[in-house]
């Protein structure tokens, strides 16, 4: 036997739950706590481990449900590892996000082992990472989305590796690592019928595939990365960050409760202190004014009153906050699916919002968070007796949202200055963020609120998402929060002014306010939708060859 085989042989004996675990441990790579590259390049062996269980057990004739039990518990390491942060608001929170998150995982798994069953191995390896991709792309948009832990999104950590998400976006970051995972299990176990194609040669040869799909992509972003060069028109942005504790500080009940009124001199004082002349545009971060603002009356409350004042005397600045708004319905029949009621108001919808003064005088533009949280700010109808009382940070329960994407209009002294207001969670979705540079938005306003998880991975990855957002849209990208990561980031995905976290800071930069669309921008997730047209068909056909099997076996 030769040393190869042995190998083979070797980790075939291996026991599924340490298969479980290395697969878990290697997938984790793409969200280090401390977002890294050098871990990155473990997303191309991560599913390896699970190839390989898949086949021990079916060389050894499973039944289904060891075979569920044992991915499960790949899928509930894999999350465990890389989003048990969420615990840091809620216990239970934390436990749901995990449990929940794998169980809807072992969907496309479990698809793909009936397709191979039915169909063989040909197509069963090559509906693999159709499955998977339908799913994600399912999971960008039903209403229990946490799209987390999408395969392309792990590639946060090295923007530069992937240039060329400007045509494919992040899913196309899910392709490359289901085309190496699988051109690497075909190399190492492509004999005895497991490869869709015969693998002969020497090894080196059956390896250079998996190599050359790594390298590949790799040269064509780097020659990508290289000769990109910012476009626009330039304008500076300052962006600030008040550092309020949202258990303590930043909320009304709070143990050291901050007023109101001081909150937002704090803010005025923070954006005094880097504005200039030539400052076009300021950032508040989400919620920067809390205390609920009635829409149809928010000119009169004292605190907008008290930012024009400071807007008129700083003329040519506009401003961006975020802030939580209500809107009211005149009766039943008119109040939307998440409007609440109560005697003295009747029915209402509270916002996450984005407010936009353009200038002192001009009327403030509003934009309500669209993506939002599940379980926190929007509770599916099915789930709501299950999960409305846990508390994943804000207001629990479903609020209102907008379904368009809302692009500020420029003020007068900045032409070119479109503003995207992205509300946090927002930014994990690339094909959400490309509809704003589609309405025409030259810049990215993010504003967000990441003291809600503590000191965790779970602000540094959200941070890295939004390198993702710049490449796929090529715009660059303002970055207000509360507290966490307070900066800017260019149209190539890098960091190029970043703030401290946990301080009372703000930071400017100028910025390029790009009108170019990129491929990605015009056309969308075509990967994803592509992949679930294909899904459809695979699980169509595996099922009429199954029925047509039993009956002829009968």
């Amino acid at each position: 036997m030769t040393t190869t085989s042995t190998a083979r042989t070797s980790l075939l004996r291996l026991r599924t739950p340490v298969l479980a675990a290395l697969g878990a441990l290697l997938l984790s790579g793409g969200w280090a706590p401390w977002p890294t590259a050098w871990l990155v390049p473990l997303l191309f062996i991560g599913w390896l481990p699970y190839l390989l269980m898949e086949r021990k057990l079916t060389l050894e004739g499973a039944r289904k449900g060891r075979v569920f039990a044992s991915t499960y518990l790949m899928l509930v390491g894999w999350n465990a590892l890389t989003t048990w942060w969420v615990s840091y608001a809620e216990l239970a929170a934390g436990i749901a996000a995990v449990v929940l998150n794998a169980l809807l995982m072992c969907l496309p798994l479990m698809a793909f082992r009936q397709t191979k069953k039915r169909l063989g191995n040909r197509w069963g390896y090559l509906s693999l990472p159709i499955y998977w991709i339908a799913f994600e792309q399912l999971h960008l948009h039903w209403d229990i989305t946490w799209p987390w832990l999408t395969l392309g999104n792990g590639f946060a950590a090295a923007p530069g590796w992937v240039q060329w998400y400007e045509y494919t976006g992040f899913l196309g970051g899910s392709v490359w690592v289901w085309a190496v995972n699988l051109l690497a299990f075909w190399a190492w176990f492509g004999r005895g019928g497991v490869a869709p194609w015969a693998v002969a040669g020497t090894a080196r040869f059956r390896w250079a595939a998996p190599v050359l799909t790594v390298a590949v992509p790799l040269f064509i972003s780097t020659l990508i990365g290289r000769s990109y060069e910012e476009k626009g028109p330039a304008a500076e942005v300052v962006v600030v960050q008040p550092n309020l504790d949202p258990y303590v500080e930043k909320f009304e009940g709070g143990a050291q409760f901050v007023p109101y009124d001081e909150q937002l001199t704090r803010l005025l004082n923070l954006s005094e202190q880097k504005l200039t002349p030539e400052t076009r545009l300021i950032l508040w971060p989400e919620t920067a004014l809390e205390e609920p603002y009635w829409e149809n009356t928010i000119e009169s409350h004292p605190k907008i009153r008290r930012v024009r004042a400071w807007l008129a005397r700083h003329p040519g600045v506009a401003l961006l906050t975020g802030i939580t708004t209500l809107g009211s319905y005149p009766n039943k029949e008119a109040a939307s699916e998440t409007a609440r009621y109560r005697d003295d108001l009747g029915y209402y919808d509270f916002f996450n919002t984005g407010a936009y003064f353009a200038g002192a005088t001009a009327p403030v533009a509003l934009y309500h968070k669209s993506r939002l949280v599940p379980g926190v700010e929007k509770i599916p109808p099915v789930l709501a007796s299950l999960i409305s009382h846990i508390d994943l940070g804000g207001t629990v329960g479903s609020v209102g949202s907008q379904a368009e994407r809302t692009v500020f209009a420029a003020p007068a002294n900045a032409p070119a200055l479109r503003v995207a207001p992205i509300i946090c969670y927002e930014s994990i979705y690339g094909d959400f963020v490309g509809e704003y540079a589609r309405n025409g938005a030259t810049l990215l306003g993010l504003v967000t609120n990441d003291a809600w998880w503590h000191d965790s991975p779970g602000y540094r990855q959200l941070l890295s998402y939004g390198q993702l957002r710049c490449i796929e849209t090529r715009r660059d990208l303002a970055r207000s929060a509360n507290t966490g990561f307070t900066g800017f980031i260019n149209q190539k995905g890098e960091i190029t002014q970043r703030e401290t976290a946990w301080i009372p800071t703000s930071s400017r930069a100028t910025v390029h306010l790009n009108t170019e669309t990129t491929f990605y921008v015009r056309f969308g997730e075509l990967i994803g939708r592509g992949a679930q047209l294909a899904a459809v068909l695979l699980l169509v056909a595996a099922t009429v060859i199954g029925w047509r099997r039993k009956r002829l076996a009968v």
